[in-house]
């Protein structure tokens, strides 16, 4: 049975930071990767003690694998110029297990209700489109084994092959032969078993192995 019948929500890599300036108001943003609501807390509550002289630290975080749970906070500014508009940005670029935080230095001038919600959603807008995104994938697990002596033959087969067909390389391990590991696309499976017979003059063989898995795959 498959883990998803649907296509997954993408995450970040890396935490990404960026600064805006609005009518004098600084607006700091950073949004990471998390992998649980704790963890969102936390990077939430880190943000606070680095910034613990604003006057605001806005935030809105979206987890599960199916993006499934999500919260927001405005922190003071008025309710729903904020947290909520934060939080519609992650949605509406179909980001899951990350977190941003905005932390707003008044610069004197009042921004307004429509002004708020436009600097908060650009604030993390901006931010995301500097961050490198990570596709999560349902992907098959195939092993193969092959001779000592052809590994270095089957290992380039593998690599190029999985760089084509949205694949990733697992484990490789040396025993008695050289055992390969590959997390394939369900529907990309026929074709590489039928490169590795090819390859192997049909002494070879990519055995589906009934396993998925969810594996996050950079864009």
């Amino acid at each position: 049975m498959s883990v998803s019948s649907h296509p997954l929500p993408a995450t970040i890599a890396h935490a990404v930071e960026h600064e805006l300036m609005i009518r004098k108001s600084r607006f700091l943003t950073l949004v990471a990767p998390v992998d649980a609501p704790e963890a969102a807390d936390a990077v939430i509550a880190d943000v606070r003690r680095r910034y613990w002289d604003a006057r605001h630290n806005c935030s809105a975080q979206v987890t599960g694998l199916h993006g499934d749970r999500a919260r927001s906070s405005d922190d003071g500014e008025p309710s729903g110029t904020a947290g909520i508009p934060m939080l519609e940005v992650l949605r509406r670029r179909e980001l899951t297990d990350v977190v941003a935080v905005v932390t707003r230095y008044f610069g004197g001038i009042k921004l307004g209700a429509g002004g708020l919600v436009r600097a908060y959603s650009s604030a993390v807008s901006e931010t995301l489109d500097l961050a490198a995104l990570v596709d999560r994938r349902v992907l098959d697990q195939v092993r193969l084994a092959a001779a000592h002596a052809d590994a270095g033959r089957f290992d380039n087969l593998l690599r190029d092959w999985a760089a084509r067909s949205g694949a990733v390389l697992g484990e490789t391990t040396y025993a008695a032969s050289a055992e390969f590991e590959v997390w394939a696309p369900a529907s990309a499976v026929p074709a590489l078993q039928a490169e590795v017979a090819a390859l192997s003059a049909g002494a070879v063989a990519a055995v589906g192995t009934g396993v998925q898995r969810v594996i996050d795959v950079p864009r």
